[in-house]
């Protein structure tokens, strides 16, 4: 008889407690602090208000979740379930992961943490697909197996509207700052497995959707064995802009005519650092 997997992420993969319950999945929140104040990721602080706070000004400080946390939902769902597929946000981007993995070593084997270097829209398509091969009768061993040896079909490309967030991080110099802002650049971020990189710069909005557009096509044709709406998901991600969002989802839909086009918000562990109105695209390789 097929052992029960339950399939966890964290709310950085932007599934919500909402869709989690529709999907037989369950999301850990994120907590951030805010003025020296904790909130949860869809729990207390919805993205309307993160916003508010962001923009205003506020010190907002992604954290990890308490090992208590995570211990906490584990035992309550092993009561009901034979193991844990346990999926977090990219190790190269935060230290949860880690912990994570620490953690589950009192587990004896029955919480499988992966590590696929996933955030966002990627991250939340390894959950369903970890979901999908439960459903196909693995254990979360060979899931966690499955989804690290899967972890580099996946690409991710960010336009940004500002590059305040990124200067207020310490990921770029104040003299950068300066000069792209003064330029009125738009920079292309590019997320391949576990880090954020520099992709290109683009003038304007219109030449940074198509630096990603060709970026992700090239991917899908070179790396990932073709443009086919059978053998790629194609993702939007974006913060705080869903006007932007459907018009670039409506130009999408006209360069790769057939692909469902999954449209979400980007987590918020991401969004404090590159701010409102950043817009991504991302896909990752169908499991067969």
């Amino acid at each position: 008889m097929s052992k029960k997997i339950a399939v966890v992420t964290d709310s950085n993969s932007g599934i919500t407690q909402t869709e989690a319950l529709e999907r037989g999945i369950r999301v850990l929140p994120m907590p951030f602090m805010i003025n020296e104040e904790t909130f949860y990721e869809d729990i207390t602080l919805t993205q309307t208000e993160f916003y508010e706070k962001l923009e205003s000004g506020a010190n907002v400080v992604t954290s990890q979740p308490s090992p208590e946390s995570v211990m906490k939902l584990w035992d309550e769902i092993l009561k009901e379930h034979d193991e844990i597929v346990y999926i977090p946000m990219s190790s190269g981007l935060s230290g949860s992961c880690q912990s994570a993995i620490m953690l589950s070593e009192d587990y004896d084997g029955r919480v499988q943490v992966v590590n696929n270097q996933r955030i966002s829209v990627t991250q939340r398509q390894s959950a369903l697909d970890a979901k999908l091969l439960a459903e196909r009768g693995m254990d979360a061993a060979q899931i966690k197996d499955f989804l690290e040896k899967d972890k580099y079909n996946s690409s991710i490309y960010i336009m940004l509207d500002t590059l305040y967030y990124l200067k207020k991080g310490g990921r770029i110099t104040p003299a950068a700052a300066a000069i792209g802002t003064m330029l009125k650049l738009k920079p292309v971020l590019t997320i391949q497995g576990d880090k954020l990189d520099a992709f290109a710069k683009a003038r304007t909005s219109n030449q940074g959707k198509s630096i990603m557009i060709n970026a992700i096509r090239n991917d899908m044709e070179n790396r990932f064995g073709g443009a086919k709406a059978d053998n790629i998901w194609l993702e939007v991600a974006y913060t705080k802009n869903e006007d932007t969002m459907r018009q670039f989802v409506a130009e999408l839909e006209k360069e790769f005519p057939g692909f469902d086009i999954v449209a979400n918000p980007l987590s918020l562990s991401v969004a404090c650092h590159i701010g409102p109105g950043a817009l991504a695209v991302a896909c990752c390789k169908k499991i067969k």
